[in-house]
């Protein structure tokens, strides 16, 4: 019998989501399921599978992924047994234990005897007060790559694990793979409609549609709507200097970082166009959009790109940092007024925040720059 729900323990959706990001372009759309309940249900299978005291889903970040996989991280995204809520979130080495050698080596691994296996690592014992009997360990593929480790510890019966075992486990793994591959299809497919193929976001179809909304909403409520235009410095120089694939591969980039710090109630973040973004940060005054603008610039320029592997680079991109942006901040109706058509509201807003940023270019880019009020006339 294996844990049941309660016992499991899984990271809350908004953090198990950029574990996620993932793109593949298989053309079937299975049904959507909730990504924390999928994840419960793989570890409760699995126990079901070979019932065990404690287990684990760790997965690589799609966007920390090294390219030596030495260098990479695995986060605990699940876990139950002993210490099941402190091991949520934290993540080891690929370089370390059992896990990080399946992760590594792309095979699947059973320790029967913690004394004599080479790569068991006794750090989690000496620390949590536990005693690891033996671990059945395999990995978890999205495609043919390894995105992670689906890991068990000590048999319920106190026995060992088996090789039957790990070839029931190395079934499971192989349906978890699959699963996931089709949550990851059914996630794209869902957002098809509303975000931009590359980055995610809101494509700028659906960032008009909010804008509209949202500025009626401030106008029932006599609140308040922020509007960021940013756009990337010198970035026809990472075009030119490592090719368009590294340029698409940052702006994904870009817009997972976006995603990843800029997570507001009622937040749109949107690819304008180009290395063009706009946010929406509804009931925002201009020094929470202006405190907003700053936090995003400064992340940007702290952050690294294309460490990965790409296909379409034969070895590590060397790219030159930081990268580094000019945003325009205006903010309804401190810079528009309450009057004219949704449209004509809409489009001074727009417009405002785009000349605030060309103006933060103008002025020596990496940069914000609030918006000059829109005069009555201009209606």
């Amino acid at each position: 019998m294996g844990p049941s729900a309660s016992d499991i323990r899984v990271l809350p959706t908004q953090d198990l989501a950029p574990f996620l990001e993932r793109y593949r372009h298989d053309t079937s759309v299975p049904e959507i399921m909730d990504a924390g309940v999928f994840i419960r249900e793989i570890l409760d299978r699995a126990s079901e599978f070979v019932p065990s005291e404690a287990g684990s889903v760790l997965l690589d970040h799609p966007f920390e992924r090294a390219t030596d996989p030495a260098e990479t991280s695995l986060y605990f995204i699940a876990a139950f047994g002993p210490r099941a809520e402190e091991l949520l979130g934290a993540s080891i080495p690929s370089t370390e234990g059992i896990v990080g050698h399946v992760y590594r080596s792309g095979s699947s691994h059973l320790m029967a005897e913690p004394g004599n296996d080479p790569f068991f690592c006794p750090r989690f014992d000496e620390t949590h007060d536990f005693v690891t009997r033996s671990v059945l360990a395999v990995p978890i593929r999205i495609g043919t790559s390894v995105c992670g480790v689906l890991e068990l510890v000590n048999r319920r019966d106190g026995n060992p694990f088996s090789r039957r075992d790990l070839g029931l486990l190395e079934i499971f793994a192989a349906y978890t793979s699959v699963a996931i591959q089709n949550l990851l299809d059914a996630k794209r497919a869902g957002e098809a409609a509303h975000s931009d193929d590359l980055t995610g976001l809101a494509n700028d179809r659906h960032f008009h549609r909010r804008l509209a909304q949202d500025l009626e909403t401030a106008d029932a409520k006599g609140g308040r709507v922020a509007l960021l235009f940013l756009d990337l410095d010198n970035f026809k120089r990472i075009n030119d200097t490592h090719g368009h694939l590294a340029g698409s591969q940052v702006l994904k980039e870009v817009g997972y970082l976006m995603r990843r710090l800029i997570r507001l109630p009622g937040v749109t973040l949107a690819r304008y166009g180009g290395d063009e973004f706009v946010i929406i940060l509804p009931d925002h005054d201009l020094p929470a959009a202006v405190r907003v603008a700053n936090d995003f610039a400064a992340a940007l320029r702290q952050q690294v790109f294309l460490r990965g592997r790409f296909s379409w680079a034969p070895g590590p991109v060397e790219f030159s940092g930081p990268l580094t942006c000019s945003i325009g901040v205006a903010v309804y109706p401190d810079h528009v007024p309450r009057s004219g058509s949704s449209d004509q509201r809409r489009n001074l807003l727009l417009g405002a925040a785009d000349r605030a940023m060309y103006a933060a270019k103008a002025a020596g880019k990496n940069r914000v720059l609030v918006a000059s009020p829109v005069q009555q006339a201009s209606l």
